[in-house]
């Protein structure tokens, strides 16, 4: 476009035989053409590059600045999956990054985590992430309003998590969290279960094996990831495997922080080690 406008102001300078007015004019003109437009939105390597650097934030675990890049492109880019379940983990990581003990401040976050999700999965819903941080959403704010938001999300939690896998059988997350499910789920006792299939309805199945056989698989993807060890181990102290919890909490001692929540389960962790140690003797 512009290698054309400036051919044909070339080709208007060499037109003495118009006015010179006129010619001014047609000049001035064709300048304009060359011109930006006022108010473009920006192009997708702009944009690219502009969600690359949040997802580095992320990473960094500088979420204040990852959030502030992420919510600067919700104007540009309205209708992107990827960018609403990013948002989705990272408000989830917002509020696992505050004491458990601070239910009320971390409660806003899930709920907005809730919200991301769920506009990911409208806007897309073949994308499996859309899904995995549906579900985890899902299931951590129904974890802190209370037993029954949980029994009753039980369902939809286990559906988007399965939909999240048949999309992407790879994704590691997923399959750690419908290891959660599994094993929470196969804690609620006879007689809860028979109040709250008398009372709330039909209350969801748990299966331990399940869950271990999940947990692993989930550590077979992607090794580096703590939560998926502790997550394991804890099953397994339920169980009373001390000697198995052990082994898969020395694993997970040394892996990266990957989550500002890592931190806090790595002091468990440790924790758990120090009073496993004691017992093994």
């Amino acid at each position: 476009m512009v290698q054309m406008n400036v051919a044909l102001m070339s080709r208007f300078s060499r037109k003495k035989t118009q006015p010179r007015k006129k010619r001014i004019s047609i000049l001035a003109a064709l300048l304009l053409l060359m011109l930006p437009a006022s108010g473009t939105t920006a192009t997708p390597a702009a944009t690219s590059t502009s969600i690359d650097a949040a997802d580095k934030a992320f990473i960094a675990l500088d979420y204040d600045k990852a959030e502030a890049l992420y919510n600067n492109l919700t104007d540009t880019m309205p209708e992107s999956a990827d960018l609403y379940w990013k948002l989705a983990r990272l408000n989830i990581s917002l509020a696992e990054a505050i004491d458990p003990k601070e239910k009320a401040l971390r409660l806003p976050y899930y709920s907005k985590a809730v919200e991301y999700a769920q506009k990911s999965v409208q806007l897309d819903n073949s994308n499996a992430s859309a899904h995995t941080w549906f579900a985890a959403a899902l299931a951590l704010k129904a974890d802190k309003v209370g037993a029954k938001e949980k029994v009753k999300r039980a369902a939809e939690i286990r559906q988007e998590l399965e939909l999240a896998l048949k999309l992407n059988p790879k994704d590691d997350i997923a399959w750690s969290m419908l290891g959660s499910y599994h094993y929470q789920v196969s804690r609620i006792g006879w007689f809860n279960r028979f109040l709250g299939n008398a009372f709330i309805g039909e209350m969801p199945e748990g299966n331990r094996e399940a869950a271990e056989k999940e947990f692993r698989i989930a550590i077979s993807l992607n090794p580096r990831v703590i939560r998926h060890y502790h997550e394991l181990a804890l099953l397994y102290l339920d169980e009373d495997r001390k000697k198995e919890a052990f082994d898969i909490l020395r694993a997970a001692e040394n892996k990266p922080v990957l989550m500002k929540s890592d931190v806090r389960r790595l002091e468990e962790i440790k924790k758990l080690l120090g009073k496993l140690s004691r017992e093994l003797e």
